[in-house]
């Protein structure tokens, strides 16, 4: 887990970046802002920088395609700034350069870009320094209004910054050096297109640790059960339901998580076995990301994908059937006089 309660500012330098490809430009700050003298701004600053990471959950690392660390830029700067070969604001202004020659999509937005040195975050129980670097894309107006005679004034702020809206951030923790540090990452955007803060700007993959491995697996077998089985097997919505509630209940109720185990408990045919075997592989290839025949289940990763896991029924527009277990109490059928599908359900009390 994440924690910025205790943490303070150290140093904070602002630059411009524009879009590359629309030949807009970068425009590098002097000098880094002082916020030792203000009272207010650098609670402000917190708030909006670190507040949307509260919850982030994934931890990433650093990586390069050719497996050599160095040359993952974001990673090579900020190692010198750590190890007190560059200063803070020659790091901030290196990597603001680095981030206009990615930006060469013609919708990524032009944005301010705010690299700030902390000190006091505690990542997973423990206290370390982290730089942390954000930009906002997007501007909004603001009211400003305020006492005035005898009455009131009105004015506006027309490209102003809401603090509560985060763009994109990271916070790169100095700790575990040698394997590229660890990384939490926060991007609000949801375009398809602008995947270049993870991919091509800092260059991270998720760190392979037991949150990774139940989150990635539970993922793995939703949709495995929503999209592969019924190229073999003739399955109804109750029983993908099923299935998925058992496997919910299996990591709810287990410490660890063991393939066999599991394949035998909640999948319970060789034939789907194989399948899922087969998926799981594919996963691996395409993401990099191996799994693990045991590991410890982590209950964050499976309260996070609880939400995600289908329990309900929606039939017509009339009702919605929530089966939480016991799939031998639901029939379906088809009834002929009627020309309409039904569900038979079977219970002892009614509450």
């Amino acid at each position: 887990m994440f924690f910025h309660q205790d943490a303070t500012f150290e140093q904070l330098s602002i630059h411009r970046v524009g879009n590359k490809s629309q030949d807009e430009f970068y425009v590098l700050s002097d000098n880094s802002i002082d916020l030792s003298q203000d009272e207010v701004l650098p609670d402000l600053l917190m708030q909006y920088f670190m507040k949307p990471f509260a919850k982030a959950n994934e931890v990433y690392r650093f990586y390069h395609p050719n497996e050599d660390l160095q040359l993952n830029e974001i990673y090579y700067f900020v190692k010198q700034c750590f190890d007190h070969k560059i200063s803070f604001h020659d790091m901030s202004q290196q990597v603001a350069k680095h981030l206009y020659e990615v930006c060469e999509h013609p919708r990524i937005k032009g944005g301010e870009l705010y690299v700030v040195s902390l000190n006091n975050v505690k990542m997973e129980g423990e206290e370390r320094q982290a730089i942390g670097l954000f930009k906002s894309e997007n501007k909004e107006a603001y009211l400003k209004v305020y006492l005035e005679g005898g009455g009131f004034g009105l004015d506006y702020e027309q490209e102003a910054i809401n603090i509560n809206k985060l763009d994109k951030g990271v916070v790169i923790v100095n700790c575990e050096e040698e394997e590229g540090y660890k990384v939490l990452v926060v991007d609000q955007t949801n375009q398809s297109d602008a995947v270049y803060w993870k991919d091509d700007f800092l260059k991270v993959k998720t760190r392979n640790d037991n949150f990774q491995q139940t989150g990635n697996l539970m993922k793995v077998y939703k949709n495995f059960v929503a999209e592969k089985l019924d190229d073999v097997f003739e399955l109804e919505t109750a029983d993908k339901i099923d299935l998925l509630n058992r496997s919910m209940d299996y990591f709810k109720t287990k410490e660890t998580f063991d393939q066999e185990e599991f394949n035998e408990e909640v999948l319970g045919n060789p034939q789907a076995v194989s399948l899922f075997k087969e998926y799981q592989q594919n996963f691996e290839e395409e993401f990099d990301s191996p799994f693990q025949a045991n590991f410890e289940i982590a209950g964050s990763a499976v309260k996070k994908m609880a939400s995600s896991y289908k329990s309900v029924v929606k039939l017509d527009k009339n009702f919605h059937i929530y089966i939480h277990g016991k799939r031998d109490f639901v029939e379906t059928g088809y009834d002929e006089e009627r020309g309409m599908n039904f569900y038979k359900l079977y219970f002892e009390n009614e509450s």
